[in-house]
């Protein structure tokens, strides 16, 4: 270890930008063994892991860096995913830039960072082709069941670690594939399909049930869900997109981003996307304006590049310091040819039936909001206008109206639409009712997702502990 001062921090090499702009695949090559071993062993092994202390699932970094760096991949996995349900999702797209690697000690002191988010990817990918990821073994089957509604992130860490306990999992979820926003919302590019398919398929293999295709308040109401469980995890997600309130916004070819993203996903797994397939959703040719500066505006510029789009610009109303997406993932849609409009916003699109152009206005920040970010402002008579066939809204996403859309209007929702919980017992107002991820605190990361599932199962396997004490003084 400690050999940051000799050796220079290295990342996996990018796929020629030509090449990758062609296709969907990973932009990333893989980590050989020595290289996977050489990073590692820069870890500082700090008596304070600031790695640590910024990971959402306090993950044991410097120990798994140690154990890589020592050849011992098995045992690395095991204190990997002793604490990440998905550490081979997280080595993807966890914006490393933000949480470990932009907190490492050495990175902080000028001699670079390690290269966390590859090598959890590397060991993990290691364990899967190895055959030591496997399928949960219960010692004690128990008599309770949970019923999750959501196999986002949320959901399948929560269903995991209880499936773990002995629990009868049953995971429902609207669309006909599990996996939520890892397997319509990210591309391919940056979250294989297959990598995700492996872990709802280690799920199932562990004795965990999914029901697809069932939406709550059609198929079966939330009370009716009740009746049927011990318990209930609610784990939806948020996918009710932000508007953008400008005249022209009704006009034909202006699209929320999950649309664009998942059309482009499903056509990616080999399903018929009739939108797609009549040219709709599809930008070849186009002239395409995405507005936003998250990661999932990044991932619709990056889509529409692979799709051969004639031109892709993106704009946004603050300067690139202060995007909120992983500076990671806005230098490589640069690298790929998107062009990035600074400190503007749009001011109306226009057309007769479609979309031909976007007027913008120029923006100058003023001083810190409420958030403490320079807060934007229109500059007067500073107008422009952006040819533009496509537009995808990217501006981050609403919780829906689940007490109506669950056919339970006694169920508690804050003034933001988010599920109110009990902050120490995760429970919402409901007995046994408990809540979990984005439809609690908002469109967030995954691992926060994966975090809020984890604590949300100690919690339940809390109450239904209790609940089996009552039971047996009752009789």
């Amino acid at each position: 270890m400690l050999k940051f001062v000799d050796l220079k921090k290295e990342t996996p090499l990018k796929r020629d930008t030509k090449k990758r702009r062609k296709d969907f695949n990973e932009i990333y090559d893989e980590f050989i063994n020595a290289k996977a071993k050489e990073q590692s062993s820069r870890c500082s092994q700090c008596g304070v892991p600031f790695c640590q202390i910024h990971c959402p699932l306090s993950n044991n970094i410097p120990d798994w860096l140690k154990l890589t760096a020592e050849g011992r991949l098995q045992e690395a996995y095991e204190v990997s995913q002793s604490t990440n349900n998905m550490p081979e999702v997280c080595g993807r797209i966890c914006p490393q830039d933000r949480l470990c690697e932009g907190n490492c000690v050495i990175e902080q002191s000028g001699h670079g960072t390690v290269t966390i988010g590859s090598v959890e990817k590397y060991i993990t990918d290691t364990a899967w082709e190895k055959g030591w990821v496997k399928p949960i073994k219960v010692k004690k089957e128990l008599k309770q069941s949970v019923g999750i509604v959501g196999a986002g992130p949320a959901g399948l860490a929560c269903g995991e670690e209880l499936r773990k306990s002995g629990y009868q999992v049953t995971i429902y979820d609207r669309y006909d594939r599990p996996g939520g926003l890892l397997i319509y919302g990210i591309p391919n590019f940056k979250l294989e399909k297959f990598v995700v398919e492996r872990r709802t398929q280690l799920l199932k293999d562990s004795g965990i049930k999914f029901v697809q295709n069932f939406e709550v308040g059609k198929n079966k109401t939330l009370n009716q869900l009740r009746e049927a469980h011990d318990s209930i995890l609610i784990a939806t997600g948020v996918y009710k997109p932000k508007e953008i309130q400008v005249p022209g916004e009704n006009l034909k070819n202006i699209f929320p981003a999950m649309e664009f993203l998942t059309a482009s996903n499903r056509k990616g797994l080999g399903d018929k996307v009739e939108l797609f397939d009549n040219g709709t959703l599809n930008a070849e040719g186009k002239n395409v304006v995405v507005i936003g500066g998250g990661d999932t505006a990044m991932d619709c510029v990056r889509t529409a590049v692979r799709q051969k789009a004639k031109s892709v610009k993106c704009l946004y109303r603050r300067d690139r310091e202060n995007m909120p997406g992983s500076a990671r993932e806005v230098k490589n849609a640069i690298e790929e040819g998107v062009e990035f409009i600074w400190l503007s916003t749009p001011k109306r699109f226009l057309g007769k039936n479609e979309v031909k152009e976007v007027e913008g206005n120029k923006i100058t920040l003023g001083e810190p909001d409420s958030s403490g970010r320079k807060k934007p402002i229109i500059k007067s008579g500073s107008e422009f206008k952006l040819s533009s066939d496509l537009v995808i809204k990217s501006l981050g996403f609403d919780p829906e109206n689940l007490p109506k859309l669950f056919d339970a209007e006694e169920l508690s929702i804050s003034e933001w639409g988010t599920i109110k919980i009990d902050l120490k017992s995760m429970q919402t107002n409901l007995d046994g009712v408990f809540a979990a991820g984005d439809i609690v605190r908002g469109a967030s990361l995954v691992v926060w997702a994966i975090k809020d599932g984890r604590d949300a199962a100690v919690q339940i396997e809390k109450y239904l502990e209790k609940k089996v004490k009552k039971t047996i003084r009752a009789a």
